[in-house]
């Protein structure tokens, strides 16, 4: 289908999408929305640039300090005004335009990647690009420049169309620890926005509204402290921290069996002494408390408490604590998932190419996972009721900007079905046209969705009215953060600086390829011959 008849083809969906929606929805103009169609278009290579850079940097929490910079530098060349290291987090920041008095609208996204996960893209066998390095095994070199290509499409047609309004972009910094929204809550990087759109990476295009089923979580660590001896010639004169870690442990594990199904917990030894012979003066354990429920955390946060407390008496040491992290239970919005919604046929879903799928299914066939296509349907929307009941699960700290402003999440389909997450499996599409189509589509249906909240102020006074009188009648905001929490900004700062130097060499350099993969010598189209 050539350029023209695809623009036919936006426009009638367009006009389809406002003819079937509530008339609260999908007001903006067909012809403001075609606008946004064809300024995404024309910034795809812009989108591929910035996936394939974000992949390349490869950075874990707190340390996206090259991230950061880039896709700052590329909002103040477009007109946003930057405001860095907000809420005390040096990676983090808002980059803010505005067209005068009128809604104010959060675009964000994650944009870390993950400890160990390094991973060569458009390769189906799990091959690291630097041993032990980090990667993008969740895909979040990909969401926040869909959210920038969205906003200036949106940019544009505000400023022809004279919308008033004000967008701001902002990172998920360290989002795989858990560890940053609730502290831009606190800061107050929401007070004055009206709607947020939040988008993470997928197999499919979708939303949903209302509790989402994840878990929140707390991200707390122990420290215990002894005594020193020699561990053969007088052990009676040490006490080991150590003890009181694995004691904390092993109560822990057998308090599990009587937790509620809904509970996850997990724990890793952050210290654990120097050597044998040495009773170990200090160690720490960094333990993940999550459940459905704000009341529910703060019970498994209480009771880790206790459980390290028991541990220090029965060691004869003492234990002390921090928290590293919270993320509150996610809550979508009714009215903006159902604008969100609205706008999916008419952005559409990606042409996978004969390429696209057969490396989506030789990575399948290759990593033993089951066969399954690209998405070519449109996920229905989901709600409470088609989720059905919820046995816990993972985290996002999302959920603290839900119940602070109304939020939406988009997923968008940039990976491949089936790929297990956290694991190199899902980087391997993740700077491929896999990736890059499924941008594209999604910075079509949230500029569209920008203008619809900028234009139609029944959408904005729902979806504000549904929070008060649906969301805070089920539960009130409640994080365990005290004024004295800190973000764990020196968090991944030891390995980066033992990884940085050798990831260098594969920075992308979109000046000299057009793409990543051409630059890694990956032939990407040699998959269209798989069957």
């Amino acid at each position: 289908m050539n350029k023209g008849k695809m623009l036919a083809a936006l426009l009638a969906a367009t006009v389809m999408a406002g003819t079937v929606a509530s008339p609260a929805f999908a007001l903006a103009t067909s012809a403001q929305k075609k606008a946004i169609a064809e300024g995404v278009e024309a910034r795809t290579k812009l989108a591929q640039e910035m996936v394939d850079m974000v992949f390349s940097y490869a950075e874990p929490g707190f340390q996206e300090h090259k991230t950061s910079e880039y896709l700052t530098g590329i909002l103040e060349k477009n007109g946003f005004t930057v405001v860095r290291g907000v809420a005390g987090i040096p990676t983090a920041f808002t980059a803010t335009w505005s067209n005068g008095p009128g809604p104010k609208i959060a675009l964000g996204s994650d944009i870390d990647g993950l400890l160990g996960l390094s991973q060569y893209p458009g390769v189906v066998d799990m091959k690291p690009m630097v041993e032990g390095g980090p990667g993008h095994g969740e895909g979040h070199n990909s969401g926040l420049p869909m959210m920038i290509v969205a906003a200036l499409a949106a940019k544009d047609v505000m400023e022809k169309s004279g919308i008033k309004g004000t967008l701001m972009l902002w990172p998920g910094v360290a989002e795989e620890l858990l560890a940053t929204k609730a502290y831009y809550v606190r800061a107050g990087m929401f007070k004055d926005v009206d709607a947020s759109i939040f988008a993470h990476v997928g197999r499919d295009l979708g939303t949903g509204w209302g509790p989402a089923g994840n878990n929140g979580m707390v991200s707390v660590e122990y420290t215990f402290k002894g005594k020193t001896a020699h561990a053969a010639g007088q052990p009676w004169d040490g006490r080991s921290a150590l003890d009181g870690v694995e004691i904390m442990d092993i109560a822990w594990n057998f308090r599990r069996e009587h937790l509620p199904i809904t509970q996850r917990s997990h724990y890793v030894i952050t210290e654990g002494g120097g050597q044998p012979n040495i009773v170990p003066e200090k160690a720490s354990v960094w333990y993940y408390f999550r459940e459905n429920s704000f009341a529910k955390i703060r019970e498994l946060y209480e009771l880790g408490n206790t459980l390290s407390k028991a541990a220090a008496m029965a060691t004869g040491t003492t234990v002390t604590q921090r928290t590293l992290g919270y993320a509150a239970p996610n809550y979508g919005n009714k009215p903006l998932a159902e604008a969100l919604y609205a706008n999916f046929a008419a952005a559409g879903l990606p042409t996978w190419s004969a390429a696209d799928q057969g490396f989506a299914k030789a990575m399948q066939v290759a990593n033993g996972v089951k066969v399954e296509p690209l998405t070519s349907k449109l996920a229905p929307l989901s709600t409470p009721d088609s989720r059905g009941q919820s046995t816990g699960g993972g985290s996002d700290d999302i959920g603290d900007i839900m119940w602070t402003v109304p939020t939406v999440t988009i997923r968008y389909p940039s990976n491949i079905p089936n790929a297990i997450g956290h694991n190199r499996q899902s980087a391997i599409a993740m700077a491929t046209p896999i990736a890059h189509k499924g941008v594209v589509v999604a910075s079509k249906a949230v500029g569209m969705t920008i203008l619809d909240l900028l234009t139609t102020p029944k959408i904005i006074t729902d979806a504000k009215a549904y929070q008060q009188d649906v969301q805070f009648k089920s539960d009130k905001y409640d994080p365990l953060l005290t004024p004295e929490d800190k973000p764990a900004i020196w968090l991944n700062a030891d390995i980066m600086g033992k990884m940085r130097p050798q990831q260098e060499k594969f920075y992308y350099d979109p000046a000299k390829y057009k793409t990543y993969l051409e630059q890694l010598g990956i032939n990407y189209e040699d998959f269209a011959k798989v069957k």
